[in-house]
Formats: structure tokens, C-alpha cells, sequence
């Protein structure tokens, strides 16, 4: 997800390696800070592969700085990512989000909305955090108070992420097929 992360936010404006890590570290939050020792190496693999550009300038101060870009491959590989994400990208809550926060740079809205169904069908499957002779615990049936708050919360975050991600397939849909739709939610 570092290396997405790196690529889409490239691909809205040449970014300098520190202003790139706080952007990221915005995105994951403080739970999961990037450090230098996956950053630069990430950086300097996609620079290796031609998907980044890197070129030193003045700094504000003394020293130079590297500006980091995003190639013309580099644009294809990010619209390819978000294209054809992976399973683990769909499935789990965290790389999910940093999917959805450059999905919109994909211009294609029939892209978009295969990418969202995906997570909808993930969404719409029956499954619990915990089971019982095989079969998933309702949160009204959990006898720890604190698995109970935890599938209520899921509950409801699931609820609100499926109601959303309903009003945004019938907008994307709309813009697929020509009609004049609203801005998604």
C-alpha cells in the first residue's frame, strides 16, 4: 500500500520526500507512521523501474532538495493498481481506504464502480469476527461485553459503508452511461 500511496499522491502534484511522508502519514493515520527505512527504499525502487522521477533542487535553506514526480508509466501502473486491486486491498478496512482515496483518479466511472462492487459483494458476504460450532456469533449473542460492542460497531460501520457505496454505484452508473448524475457523497 506504501508504494500506491506514493503513486497516487505523485500523481496529483511533484511532491519533495518529506512533504510525500507527512501526506501518507495523513492518510494511515498515527497508528501506522511511515518510517524512512520503507519510504526511501520504496522511492527509490520505483524511481529504478521508471515509474518516479527524482531531481535534485535548491532548497529553502542550504541543502538540496529531491523532488519527487510521477512518469507517464508511472500513471499507468497507479491506474492499472487501482484498476485490478488485490483481494487483500478489497478485504481489508485499512488498505481499502487508501484504494478509495485515489480511486477518483481513475477517469474511466465503469473503473470506479467495478472497483466498488467488488467491495460491496465483500461486504454483502455473511461473516463475523467470531464463531460458534461454526457458525458466526450475533453481537446480541456475544456474552463478552466487549466483542459485543465490537460486531455492533461493525455492524453499523458496515451498514453506512453499504449505504454508501449503493449511492455511489447508481451515480457511477449514471455517469457511465452519459446521464447527468450528482456528486458522490
Amino acid at each position: 500500500m506504501l508504494e500506491l500511496s506514493i503513486l497516487g499522491f505523485l500523481d496529483e502534484k511533484p511532491l519533495h520526500g518529506y512533504e510525500l511522508k507527512e501526506r501518507i502519514q495523513g492518510l494511515s493515520g498515527h497508528v501506522r507512521p511511515v518510517s524512512d527505512g520503507a519510504l526511501y527504499p520504496a522511492i527509490t525502487r520505483l524511481v529504478k523501474n521508471g515509474l518516479v522521477d527524482s531531481r535534485t533542487e535548491p532548497g529553502a535553506g542550504a541543502a538540496p532538495r529531491r523532488t519527487l514526480s510521477l512518469t507517464a508509466e508511472g500513471r499507468a501502473e497507479l491506474r492499472s493498481r487501482l484498476r485490478s486491486p488485490k483481494d487483500a486491498e478489497i478485504t481489508d478496512g485499512q488498505r481499502f481506504f487508501t484504494l478509495l482515496a485515489f480511486l477518483g483518479r481513475l477517469p474511466d466511472p465503469a473503473d470506479q464502480a467495478a472497483v466498488l462492487r467488488r467491495r460491496l459483494e465483500f461486504l454483502t458476504t455473511p461473516a463475523s469476527f467470531f464463531y460458534e460450532a461454526g457458525a458466526p456469533v450475533r453481537a446480541e449473542d456475544a456474552p463478552d461485553p466487549f466483542r459485543r460492542g465490537m460486531l455492533r460497531i461493525a455492524r453499523a460501520t458496515g451498514r453506512e459503508e453499504k449505504a454508501w457505496l449503493v449511492e455511489t454505484l447508481e451515480d457511477l452508473d449514471r455517469k457511465a452511461s452519459g446521464e447527468p448524475g450528482r456528486e458522490p457523497a
